[in-house]
């Protein structure tokens, strides 16, 4: 089956909501499908992006349709008007929006809504994100009560706290309706809103790369049943209150820089997957495809409480052993925790297996309380006191974050990540790279610098930990709810190469991605996608991201060197170092051709490209794609000029 480019590119034949760049008074800024975003004051980024979120009783959030859109724009203001219908399952919520952007640089965005059904919601209202470079900025708070307030926002990732049962926002930002930011000396911003009550949380926590103002502060009870004939209205506004006349305005950026900073190195971590969630057992091909990653290990997860993990282990370490892997062991506990720790030690008796870590999870806590950790290891150590023993929590980083960790009897601290818990969209997913190096930041101060395991990385959720009901039996053609079709294309090449760099550059401990195979993996099983028509992947072939993780791999206890990117937002990579050799991958993850400069290379130097035009090959034969002769090129005084086509890229050697 011939793909199309879309498919190539991001895993759907479908276009790209349009990017339309407009301009008020001083500020630019873009339309994209109903929501505004990168407001900007000459280079610094003033908000991030303002949308309506219809969000349902799990937290869902509601696929808006967008109809009558009207955009008149004119040299230095626009007005934007359009219909929204918000419409899933018993849901049925409709609304108007209109955006006005005047020659002055004040910004204003009106919805108003009404329910056409009877049902419940978590949240209908404005999300305004506020860019992550925000950290330590000053700030005014207008409260509702008419108290004013100075603060700053955070540097280290704010926790997102319990009181009470509710979750808490960032304070004092909560009671708001306006918020004065002062950006810098010669730019301050005022931001007001109106028809509910409006607080904010720090983003970081779940790798969103922002601050979040949202309507309906999350004290409330929830979910509200909403009405048939409930109207909502609310406004979202923004005004200059001082700028420098100096400034001049925004250009497009023709060329893209990338800087090797040589003298930044940095071990690299271990780098590992996760075991596969389908039943079948890994043939000849998978397992000689999967060595040649060069990994460190393989993630497994027992259940204790299952009585089919003992034969789920029997056939996992048999696996490990075909590819030489040592095992990251999750171990979920129960109740009877002590009498399963007790069998379970007779069974690693009995089969040895290459045990490289354990990770303790309790099935009823969402983080791992002292008591059972203290419980695992007086077992554990019995069988190896000398495998380190970590714990954390196996859902987000926030949960670490809010809670009280035992760090003096852990070896190390292990959370997991995922992009997609409030946006999902390709933008909203590379904006997230940068900030998953936040969290390991945060991560180390939290844990007083004790080493950090991030355990698995994927592209959706796992389980959703705060879902009110369960979901429903999914039909024929759907895709379960943690299978995203970007896995299997260039997109989730660049995505996966952006996170590595990220995450590398902060020094984990170790990193574990994904899957070994199957639509959640790093290449297809030998039976194909279940839903062939919606996940376009090829019977035994690998994925884009499975040439990433090969090129990392020859380096595997290498370095690191850190690489700066003049706009990561379109093209980002990273840099390695082994034995007088350096490599450079770098990505394309926009849509659009674009021309990089490359700062810092040898005068000559090797390059492969992964791209639509070597597509087919790179995933059907990935051993040929491989091991064909790489194009040599000459440098300008160290610099290369490139061209990469749209979410490509290169793989470039250099030899000192």
């Amino acid at each position: 089956m011939k793909l199309s480019k879309n498919i190539i590119y991001y895993g759907k034949d479908e276009q790209l909501a349009e990017n339309i760049e407009i301009k008020s008074g001083p500020l630019n800024l873009i339309y994209e499908a109903g929501d505004l975003r990168y407001i900007k004051f000459n280079e610094i980024e003033i908000v991030r992006r303002v949308y309506v979120a219809v969000r349902d009783h799990n937290w869902n959030t509601v696929t808006p349709t967008i109809s009558n859109v009207q955009i008149n724009t004119r040299k230095n203001s626009f007005e934007i008007t359009y219909n929204v219908e918000n419409i899933q399952d018993d849901i049925n919520f409709v609304w108007k929006a209109k955006i006005v952007g005047n020659s002055n640089g004040s910004i204003s965005f009106k919805m108003d809504g009404e329910a056409l059904s009877t049902f419940w919601r978590n949240r209908i209202g404005f999300c305004i994100l506020l860019p992550m470079n925000c950290a330590e900025t000053k700030a005014q708070i207008n409260h509702v009560d008419g108290r004013i307030e100075q603060s700053i926002f955070p540097k280290y990732i704010a926790p997102q706290l319990i009181i009470e049962g509710r979750p808490s926002p960032v304070e004092p930002f909560s009671n708001m309706r306006a918020l004065t930011l002062n950006m810098s000396p010669d730019l301050i911003v005022e931001l007001n809103f109106d028809g509910d009550n409006f607080e904010m949380e720090d983003q970081r926590n779940w790798t969103d790369a922002s601050f979040k103002i949202y309507s309906t502060p999350l004290r409330y009870p929830s979910p509200v049943e909403i009405k048939t004939g409930k109207k909502i209205s609310q406004t979202f506004s923004l005004k200059l209150k001082k700028q420098s006349p100096i400034l001049k305005s925004s250009q497009a950026e023709n060329e893209i820089n990338f800087t090797i900073e040589r003298n930044k190195l940095i071990s690299l971590p271990k780098i590992g997957l996760d075991e596969s969630s389908h039943d079948y057992q890994l043939d000849q091909q998978e397992i000689k495809r999967l060595k040649a990653l060069n990994l460190s290990h393989q993630r497994i997860n027992l259940h204790l409480s299952d009585p089919g993990y003992k034969a789920k282990l029997y056939r996992l370490c048999e696996d490990a052993n075909k590819l030489n892997l040592k095992l990251e062991t999750a171990l979920f506990l129960s109740k009877n925790a002590e009498e399963e720790l007790i069998e379970f030690t007779k069974l690693l008796e009995e089969i040895k297996p290459p045990i490289e870590t354990w990770l303790i999870f309790h099935e009823e806590e969402i983080t791992t309380s002292k008591k059972w950790i203290l419980l695992s290891k007086k077992y554990l150590n019995k069988y190896d006191n000398n495998i380190k023993i970590g714990s954390g929590t196996n859902v987000f980083f926030t949960d670490l974050n809010r809670s009280v960790t035992s760090t003096e009897i852990m070896d190390f601290v292990s959370y997991s990540i995922n992009p997609q818990v409030h946006a999902f969209d390709n933008l909203s997913l590379i904006e997230s790279l940068e900030a998953q190096g936040k969290t390991l930041e945060s991560a180390k101060k939290l844990s007083k610098n004790i080493p950090i395991a991030v355990t698995p990385i994927t592209f959706k959720m796992r389980f959703n930990p705060n879902a009110n009901t369960l979901k429903e039996e999914l039909k024929n053609d759907q895709l379960p709810s943690q299978v995203d079709v970007r896995q299997m294309s260039l997109f989730g090449a660049g995505w996966t190469l952006g996170s590595l760099k990220y995450l590398c550059e902060n020094s984990p401990q170790s990193l574990t991605y994904y899957e070994t195979t199957g639509w959640r993996g790093v290449m297809e099983t030998m039976h194909g996608s279940p839903v062939s028509k919606m996940f376009y992947s090829l019977k035994g072939g690998v994925f884009p991201m499975y040439h990433v993780f090969a090129d990392v791999g020859e380096f595997a206890y290498g370095k690191i060197i850190s690489t700066i990117s003049s706009n990561p937002l379109k093209i980002n990579g990273l840099a390695l170092y082994k034995e007088n050799k350096m490599r450079v991958i770098i990505a394309n993850l926009n849509y659009d051709t674009q021309n990089i400069i490359i700062n810092n290379l040898s005068s000559s130097i090797y390059i492969r490209y992964l791209d639509e035009n070597n597509f087919d090959q790179a995933i059907q034969s990935p051993e040929i794609f491989r091991t064909q002769k790489l194009q040599k090129r000459f440098t300008v005084d160290g610099n290369l000029k490139l061209e990469l086509l749209p979410f490509g890229l290169a793989c470039i050697d250099d030899f000192d």
